[in-house]
């Protein structure tokens, strides 16, 4: 279980613990059971609650369609016991009977009860209503300041990588340009070059390539870096600055491209594995693809595959 920093929203008065776990959003049910339990203590609101016959009967749903490895002949059992006066059931007991992976319960000082945020939502009702509005509207508001934070550091990623690119264009003007076999009205092809070599690096793809790729963004007048992600902007930058030195130092275009490429794998793998968020493509200001959502381009260059282009295809491309 990988947990990163929580954060804190503020329902009625009370805080709610928000916890990001393995990418997945859990909210504190022993925060929320905090708000209008008339002197109950949070875990007996859970307890009371985890062993409705109707609570029972959605967190199996939930398991069934998000965990493959969830006890359905455990849940069954359940099921049909719920609601009885006998029938007692905690959040641990749930999570070692059926394998949940819905539901997070730890004792000690900093433990307590999470679950993800659909289950939470639903544990909302039954504390009222109006404190469910109230949760939904504030974990809403949460999510739209992470986004304007991702479309910051986007934009400064954007902005470096510009920055960058004129140390690349420099050091190809320096190093490239007079060695040049090239026309002088055809010399802005040694630029155009230049852009793909990194752009195969990086994506895998020309910037013709994937404009045919992707006729939609490209009518809107978008670029492949217009819609890359923030892990991918970062080592974009990185390679620009990589190639600038390794142009100067007199390298080959094959050999530039070789070492290129090995620096994209091997820092979008430890970017990704450090953020995967981060990973994502940049649809709009507030809209990012996952894998499955984009064309088949799209999903090679978040696993970071190649299409196993020569180097010279790139030379000739803009």
């Amino acid at each position: 279980m990988t947990k990163s920093k929580s954060k804190i929203i503020t329902v009625e008065n009370i805080d709610i613990t928000v916890a990001s776990i393995n990418g997945d959003d859990f909210i504190s049910l022993t925060d929320m059971a905090k708000s209008g339990n008339a002197g109950n203590r949070a875990a007996d609101v859970i307890k009371n609650w985890i062993r409705n016959r109707s609570t029972i009967e959605f967190l199996g749903a939930w398991e069934t369609i998000h965990n493959p490895d969830f006890k359905v002949v455990e849940f069954d059992h359940f099921r049909k016991s719920a609601g009885l006066p006998s029938f007692v059931m905690s959040p641990k007991q749930w999570v070692l009977k059926t394998n949940s992976v819905g539901i997070i319960s730890k004792s000690g000082r900093y433990g307590g009860t999470y679950a993800h945020k659909d289950i939470a939502f639903e544990f909302g009702s039954a504390i009222s209503p109006l404190f469910k509005i109230y949760l939904i509207k504030e974990y809403q508001r949460l999510k739209e300041i992470e986004s304007n934070a991702h479309n910051l550091e986007w934009d400064v990623k954007r902005i470096l990588s510009k920055a960058n690119y004129k140390i690349h264009t420099d050091a190809i003007k320096e190093h490239i340009l007079p060695k040049s076999k090239l026309a002088k009205d055809k010399k802005w092809l040694e630029y155009a070059n230049e852009a793909d070599l990194l752009n195969m690096a990086m994506f895998g793809c020309t910037a013709k390539e994937w404009r045919e790729a992707n006729p939609k963004h490209a009518i809107e007048g978008k670029t492949i870096r217009d819609v890359a992600s923030i892990n991918e902007l970062t080592v974009l930058s990185n390679i620009e600055s990589l190639n600038a030195e390794l142009i100067a130092s007199g390298a080959s275009k094959k050999d530039r491209f070789h070492s290129l490429s090995k620096t994209v794998k091997r820092q979008l793998k430890s970017l990704i594995d450090t953020d995967f968020f981060k990973s994502l493509k940049r649809d709009s200001d507030s809209t990012y693809l996952d894998a499955e959502k984009q064309s088949e381009f799209n999903k090679n260059l978040i696993k970071g595959i190649g299409f196993n282009h020569e180097d010279s295809k790139g030379e000739n491309k803009k």
